[in-house]
């Protein structure tokens, strides 16, 4: 005590009395260190009671160190100053609840034994409980603070009760050990929520909870139950290297910017969702140690390097989707699903954060990928990258799966016009065939034309272009997956472009292999293409009938001669039929009745027949080799067709 030898505790009575007497409401009290009873701090309290109020009030109150042997009511107190309270110790219970501090509250360090109750309580500054530890349960529910709260290392080792809490300001919860349950049900943060390092090792509640701020939650340990339902984050939330070690509750989770659970670890949780992002859900590095069910509406969600340890199933609904590098123990179906989820109480999951996006979920990135375990459902592989993946030729793909097309109408290249067929192609032939045409990238927003190649990334942390045998080796594989489940039509693209990048490969494909493919590509599109064969072949029986008219008819069918010779009483008869001969002018030569003729030669050929029509010599080997092509031709265009519509 000022200008005294002892403390509050061990005045004489007539000291302490006339010091009590001498205080008055409003006014600085300075008792670090003291030892309190509860009359002791009752005699306090009473001196300091605003008769207006009925409550205590206190301008600046020092109670550092301060030690409550017994319990310590503070209850509707009112702190109009700086309360500090650091390092002191409560053996009984502390009632504050309904305390007004209306400024710096400082409980760093303090110890309470016994349960602590800050219900209702106000912070106008800042709160600080850095350190504190709770050995008995702490309520704080429906407490507000209006400054930044800071409870970093705390250490609760009872019910650490926060449901309904308003946090104005930053709410810092760094370090902070809850060894029971800790609830933050309905609580609102409108600053950032920093809970980087926390351990949880009982259940832990933000059901309904709202984070307006940042939500930092990494390398944080759940030990229990960890149940974000309902919950809001207006910001970014992140999760990194956060250890889920019981099961973890996302249903029906709003996240307005982005959640980070990257290199997150769920040991036990047979679920994730549903719920909405956004912005990006990002799993790169996270791993699922039992069977999982991840459903997640959002933007985007990367899983590079993602292990699941067992089988998954990743419902999606709007993310464009990278799948890099994951790691597949076991089987792993990525599945759009067609309506919005439902909660686990049976509402419709709103999805408002994401009107406008469209409704696919689009896969771009398989590399690295062991695909005998990955499963593809009713997925957009328009921008799929799949080079450097395993087993590709194992990979299911189900449902409605839909990949690049070629560019539509026409294009000069040249002085030629070309037009491209319409098929299903790889990103990896889109970002090799615009680089060949040495095309520029497109400008940050630019939206490519169906009528254009389109480019590959050309940032180098992002790849490279494969070269058409590594493009030739990815169609094959892809097209061997497509027969294995027993989709011929499907795998007849995937062959089409295996055969594309052959004939452009001047490397790994020999010249000759290389002209092979032109002639076949020509003719008949490799084999699938009906209407370019047919059409070569009505193109090789009118370029017969023209030939046979012109050159291939006699003018007239030959009449056979027979001579013959008397030798005594013998006569030796011989017939000779002469050669058929041409004459006439071309008006003469081009009529109906030759052209019925020469199309009966032609039609014939078709079938591999001869017509048993009476031909120039030229007109032999005119038939001769219509009866080589035109059967070809036509076996060809029957391939084709065959190709369509085999099951």
């Amino acid at each position: 005590m000022p200008g005294r030898t002892a403390c509050l505790a061990h005045l004489s009575d007539t000291e302490r009395d006339t010091y009590l007497a001498g205080l008055t409401p409003g006014a600085d009290i300075d008792h670090r260190g003291t030892p309190f009873t509860e009359d002791l701090l009752g005699q306090l309290l009473s001196a300091l009671r605003d008769p207006t109020t009925g409550k205590p009030h206190v301008a600046t109150a020092k109670l550092d160190e301060a030690q409550f042997s017994e319990a310590a009511r503070f209850g509707g107190a009112h702190f109009s100053g700086c309360a500090e309270f650091r390092g002191a110790q409560f053996s009984g219970p502390a009632w504050f609840g309904g305390v007004h501090f209306s400024g710096d509250a400082g409980f760093d360090g303090a110890q309470f034994l016994g349960p602590a109750w800050f219900r209702g309580a106000r912070f106008f500054g800042d709160a600080r409980f850095g350190g504190a530890r709770f050995s008995g349960d702490a309520k704080l529910v429906e407490a507000q603070f209006s400054g930044h709260a800071g409870f970093g290392g705390a250490h609760f080792s009872g019910i650490a009760g926060f449901d309904n809490v308003r946090f104005s300001g930053d709410a810092g919860f760094r370090g902070a050990q809850f060894l029971g349950p800790a609830w933050f049900r309905g609580a609102r943060i409108s600053g950032d929520a920093e809970f980087r390092g926390a351990q949880f090792s009982g259940d832990v509640g933000f059901r309904d909870a709202q984070f307006s701020g940042h939500a930092w939650f990494s390398r944080a340990q759940f030990s229990g139950t960890a149940g974000f339902d309902g919950v809001r984050f207006s910001g970014d939330a992140g999760f990194r290297g956060t250890q889920f070690c019981g099961t973890a509750g996302f249903d029906g989770a709003q996240f307005s910017g982005h959640a980070g659970f990257g290199k997150a670890r769920f040991a036990v949780a047979s679920g994730l969702g549903p719920l909405v992002c956004a912005g990006e859900v990002n799993l790169s590095g996270a791993v699922f140690e039992v069977p999982v069910t991840l459903e997640i509406a959002a933007r985007g969600v990367r899983c590079e390097r993602t292990r699941w340890e067992s089988t998954a199933t990743v419902r999606l609904r709007y993310a464009v989707t990278h799948l890099g590098h994951a790691v597949l123990s076991a089987p792993v179906a990525v599945t759009a699903h067609p309506a919005p989820f439902t909660s686990s109480r049976g509402n419709t999951v709103d999805e408002s954060l994401l009107s406008g996006c469209r409704d696919r979920v689009q896969v771009v990135s398989v590399q690295g990928v062991d695909a005998a375990h990955l499963v593809l459902t009713d997925t957009d592989l328009t921008d799929c990258l799949f080079s450097g993946a395993f087993h590709l030729d194992q990979i299911s793909l189900e449902g409605r799966t839909t990949f690049a097309p070629t560019p539509t109408g026409w294009h000069r290249r040249g002085i030629r016009l070309t037009r491209w067929t319409r098929r299903r192609a790889l990103a990896e032939e889109h970002h090799w065939r615009a680089q060949t045409a040495d095309r520029p990238a497109p400008s940050p927003g630019h939206t490519l034309s169906s009528r254009q190649w389109r480019p590959g990334p050309n940032h180098p942390d992002r790849g490279f272009t494969p070269d058409p045998e590594d493009v030739a080796a990815l169609y094959r594989q892809l097209r061997k997956a497509f027969e294995d489940g027993k989709n011929e039509p499907g795998a007849a693209d995937f062959y089409y472009g295996e055969c594309e990048m052959r004939r452009h490969d001047r490397t790994g494909t020999p010249k000759g292999e290389r002209r092979l493919l032109w002639g076949y590509w020509l003719l008949s599109g490799y084999g699938l293409r009906a209407s370019r064969a047919f059409t070569w072949l009505l193109a090789a029986m009118s370029l017969t009938v023209l030939l046979l008219m012109s050159v291939g008819l006699p003018t007239h069918d030959p009449d056979p001669a027979t001579t013959g010779t008397l030798h005594g009483s013998k006569i030796n008869l011989s017939t000779s039929t002469p050669d058929p001969a041409l004459h006439g002018t071309w008006s003469q030569r081009i009529t109906w009745g030759r052209a019925e003729k020469a199309t009966r030669v032609a039609v014939n050929s078709v079938v591999f027949r001869s017509s048993g029509q009476n031909l120039t010599t030229a007109g032999t080997y005119v038939e001769m080799t219509s009866r080589l092509l035109e059967p070809t031709l036509l076996a060809l265009g029957a391939l084709a067709i065959r190709g369509r519509i085999k099951r």
